[in-house]
């Protein structure tokens, strides 16, 4: 079971504890750095911390389910008071948005405690009031979970670095169980519901969400579930009641998307 490949695992709402080591990660405090990742952008959540986020469609976001929840009291947070921050850096946003409603997994637990319950289903879908029709933000598709040693990169906000976007372009999956991904990805405190991006034929396509972080053998890895089941899930549960345009193409693996963004191919 996961729990035997797992020592330690903590989430990451920004503001728990001190930050690891970012030496690895790319700041993208440009406008020539961050073109093509404007999509991604940070969740203020309602002034107890901030997520990271990724447009899939122009008025849908993908994120990590506990960050709809109160660490302290363990309830879930009325998501109206969230505000979606596109492409944030240095103070400004290429868009802001409030969020009118949200889904969570209907599998996902907070209270859980067994690491590889909590992190499955720990993906929850945000409801823009207001579709994002700024050309400069184009919603990511995304596509069928990475296997075992693919390239991948994660785009995220965390603590330290909470005004700036920072790019780590080459890490690697380094497992894969009872669908969870355990990869080798630089990730801290503020970094959850970050997306993982594959770049197979050219052009980043959302993989994964970053969940938690923790330590294997030592080493620390980063967590995050696997999109293929849980996200259409949640597609279904937002259609049921809401007209909000859907992605483009789900689980694409062909044809190649131009969005500027800068990364080194693997």
């Amino acid at each position: 079971m996961l729990r035997h490949v797992i020592i330690t695992i903590a989430v990451l709402l920004a503001g728990g504890a001190a930050a690891q080591d970012s030496s690895r990660l790319e700041r993208l405090d440009t406008g020539d750095d961050g073109r093509g990742w404007e999509a991604v952008g940070r969740l203020d959540i309602d002034g107890l911390g901030f997520c990271t986020g990724a447009l899939i469609a122009p008025q849908i976001v993908l994120t990590a389910a506990h960050c709809l929840f109160d660490k302290a009291s363990g309830k879930r947070i009325d998501a109206t008071g969230i505000e979606f921050l596109a492409g944030w850096r240095n103070g400004r946003a290429s868009a802001y948005r409030w969020v009118r409603r949200a889904v969570i997994h209907p599998s996902y637990d907070f209270a859980e405690t067994d690491p590889g319950n909590r992190v499955r289903n720990d993906i929850a879908l945000l409801e823009l009031h207001h579709p994002i029709s700024n050309t400069s933000v184009i919603p990511f598709e995304t596509d069928i979970r990475p296997r075992k040693g693919q390239r991948i990169g994660v785009v995220s906000y965390a603590r330290g670095r909470s005004d700036a976007p920072s790019l780590q372009e080459v890490c690697d999956v380094m497992l894969r169980r009872q669908g969870v991904l355990i990869t080798s990805c630089d990730v801290d405190f503020g970094a959850s519901g970050a997306p993982i991006f594959s770049f197979e034929g050219g052009a980043p396509r959302v993989v994964s969400v970053v969940s938690a972080m923790a330590e294997m053998d030592g080493r620390k890895v980063s967590l995050g579930t696997q999109l293929d089941g849980p996200l259409s899930e949640l597609l279904s549960m937002l259609d049921e009641n809401s007209a909000a345009p859907q992605p483009r193409r789900m689980f694409t693996t062909g044809d190649k998307r131009d969005t500027g963004a800068k990364f080194a191919k693997p």
